[in-house]
């Protein structure tokens, strides 16, 4: 295992671009992944990394991966903390592949719930709307029009790995909307002044849910065919929906939107 002391050393100096610079990311094609956990998580659902980056004085515990197969760095303290994004790093990272699929990866089953996550800005909303969908247990989250990297840091953490659980793509609305159309899956837009409301709905069955930033809403894509709520359960149809606002508060993290849409979708299907 090669030892690295400088923080002058080319491959410290790359690294620490990797976390900081989404365009550096998809330049290389590269992203990174720090934590065990993490780490571990992705190499048990197929992500293979080039190199694993591990300081002794930091680790807590070993990923499981078969170091063998990929390029060992054995670092100082003060070099992993150059190229850890977190604070209290415990002493594992890894460089690979970026994460993310294309529409057509995707694999959905027979009563699919897909949650759509349009324009999230926010690194921590996007990496819990994927923890909420992989409790869910939907089938994939599609990510359309980012404002944040998917491979952001923040992301990959806020998801708890979640993220290499969980197929998740990246779409254009317009294309995710087609997507959707032509497999007959019912497209539900949380709208707060919709004037349905989410628990009078049939969620039960091939469902997409689909929030947007909580600044800006979702964009006409998603409101261009305006439907009673008693027309959701035609095939393909676009409705929306709204959860009722009881407080002076006239919204919620996009994250509890979501969750409070999928588990009333979990539950109607239970029952």
């Amino acid at each position: 295992m090669e030892e690295i002391t400088s923080l002058q050393n080319d491959r410290v100096k790359r690294i620490v671009k990797l976390q900081r610079k989404a365009s550096f990311r998809r330049d290389e094609g590269q992203t990174v992944i720090e934590g065990a956990r993490e780490v571990s998580r992705a190499i048990e659902n197929g992500w293979q990394p080039e190199e694993i980056w591990v300081c002794s004085e930091l680790r807590k515990s070993e990923p499981r991966m078969n170091a063998n197969e990929r390029e060992c760095f054995q670092c100082s303290r003060q070099v992993f903390e150059k190229i850890s994004y977190r604070e209290g790093p415990d002493g594992i990272l890894a460089v690979g592949p970026l994460i993310g699929r294309t529409l057509d990866e995707l694999e959905l089953s027979d009563n699919p719930l897909v949650l759509v996550a349009e324009g999230i800005e926010k690194p921590g909303n996007l990496g819990a709307l994927l923890r909420t969908a992989d409790g869910a247990g939907a089938d994939a989250v599609i990510v359309c029009n980012p404002v944040t990297d998917l491979n952001n840091p923040n992301v990959v953490r806020n998801s708890i790995g979640t993220l290499f659980y969980l197929p998740v793509a990246e779409a254009t609305s317009e294309e995710t909307m087609a997507f959707l159309k032509e497999r007959g899956i019912r497209i539900l837009s949380a709208v707060p002044d919709a004037e349905a409301v989410f628990t009078d709905c049939d969620l039960s069955g091939p469902l997409a849910i689909v929030v947007g930033a909580e600044d800006q809403g979702l964009s006409d894509v998603w409101k261009s065919r305006r439907d009673a709520c008693g027309t959701v359960s035609k095939g393909g149809e676009n409705s929306e929906v709204k959860i009722p606002m009881l407080g002076k508060n006239d919204s919620l993290n996009v994250s509890v939107s979501a969750a409070i849409l999928l588990y009333e979708a979990v539950r109607q299907r239970k029952s």
